[in-house]
């Protein structure tokens, strides 16, 4: 299997949640959001129920998730920004069962990491953004944005990662020679 790269250019992301959006497909548009702005596994973003982000007493969204990711073991606590909880709320009318991105089916279970994957493929592929784009492209968007915007340590994205070397995190950045390039040219030091 081929590594997947991250969606480097910000304006691709967004035709790929807005291929979802336009077409009614708030399942698939919350995937692409909540896949971005979480950094999340697609296997731990696909388990995520309705409770763990909506108190149905309060009639509240949370502001945060808490998730023991399935590969490490290790529980996490995630802040929902504005955009996943606009995503959540246009999604939750449509709501078939505890799953966040539940299948089509009339079982209550969620996607399957095979469908999740064919589904971000086909817009990919109908949008036209080049490179090895899949599911797990989400996850390494938010460390790249992260990282070239300069706005978060790269400690901070390799604890978010739960990376447990520097070396793994800078691979999975995907940084390219133009990143090179614009840190040598863009640097002013007189």
């Amino acid at each position: 299997m081929a590594a997947t790269e991250p969606i480097r250019n910000k304006k691709q992301l967004k035709e790929l949640a807005d291929f979802f959006l336009q077409k009614g497909q708030f399942r698939n548009y919350t995937m692409v959001i909540m896949g971005a702005y979480t950094a999340l596994r697609i296997s731990d973003l696909l388990r995520m129920r309705w409770s763990d982000v909506y108190d149905e007493k309060r009639e509240v969204f949370q502001n945060h998730v808490t998730i023991t990711e399935q590969k490490t073991g290790k529980t996490k606590t995630i802040a929902l920004n504005a955009q996943i909880l606009g995503a959540l709320r246009q999604l939750y009318p449509h709501k078939k069962c505890e799953f966040i991105f539940a299948n089509n089916r009339k079982s209550a279970k969620a996607i399957s990491r095979v469908q999740a994957w064919r589904i971000i493929h086909a817009a990919v592929v109908a949008i036209g953004i080049a490179g090895r784009i899949a599911c797990h492209s989400l996850r390494k968007t938010w460390g790249y944005h992260a990282w070239t915007s300069g706005s978060v340590s790269p400690i901070v994205i390799m604890e978010i990662y739960n990376h447990s070397d520097y070396k793994i995190t800078k691979r999975y950045l995907g940084v390219t020679q133009d990143d090179l390039d614009k840190a040598y040219l863009g640097m002013e030091l007189m």
